[in-house]
C-alpha cells in the first residue's frame, strides 16, 4: 500500500491522501473544483465538473494510469438538477470508456461546491 501525491492536483484539505494504491487498484479521494494551487474554481456546474475531472485525471496519471483504466466513479452532486450538465462534461471527458458509476445528491459538500467525484482505477 502506498500514497499517491501530485502537485498537478490540489493538496488534500484534511488528514487524507489524494489517492492510495492497494495491490493493483488505485482509490482516489473525492476531488472538488479546487485548482492545483488550492483556489476554488467556483463557476457553474459545467466549470466545476471540468475542474474536478482535470484533478482526477492528474491524480490517476500520477499513479501511472489514465482515465481508460477507471473501473468505477462516484459522483456527489449538491443538486441532482445539475445531473444533465455534469453528465455532458463527464461523457466528453471519458468518451467511449464508460466505467460503472453511482451518482447521489448530498446535503452539502466541502467549500459548498456543486460536485465531487472519486474513482477506483485498475493499475493492472
Amino acid at each position: 500500500m502506498h500514497v499517491i501525491q501530485t502537485p498537478n492536483a490540489p493538496a488534500a484539505i484534511g488528514p487524507y491522501s489524494q489517492a492510495m494504491v492497494v495491490g493493483d487498484l488505485l482509490f482516489t479521494s473525492g476531488q472538488i473544483p479546487l485548482r492545483p494551487d488550492g483556489t476554488l474554481n467556483d463557476g457553474d456546474i459545467t466549470v466545476q465538473t471540468t475542474q474536478v475531472l482535470s484533478n482526477l485525471k492528474a491524480v490517476i496519471e500520477a499513479a501511472g494510469a489514465n482515465l481508460n483504466k477507471v473501473v468505477k466513479t462516484t459522483v456527489f452532486l449538491k443538486n441532482l438538477d445539475d445531473f444533465v450538465q455534469m453528465n455532458k462534461v463527464y461523457g466528453e471527458v471519458f468518451g467511449n470508456h464508460t466505467p460503472a458509476r453511482s451518482t447521489v445528491q448530498v446535503a452539502k459538500l466541502p467549500r459548498d461546491v456543486l460536485v465531487e467525484i472519486e474513482a477506483i482505477v485498475s493499475l493492472a
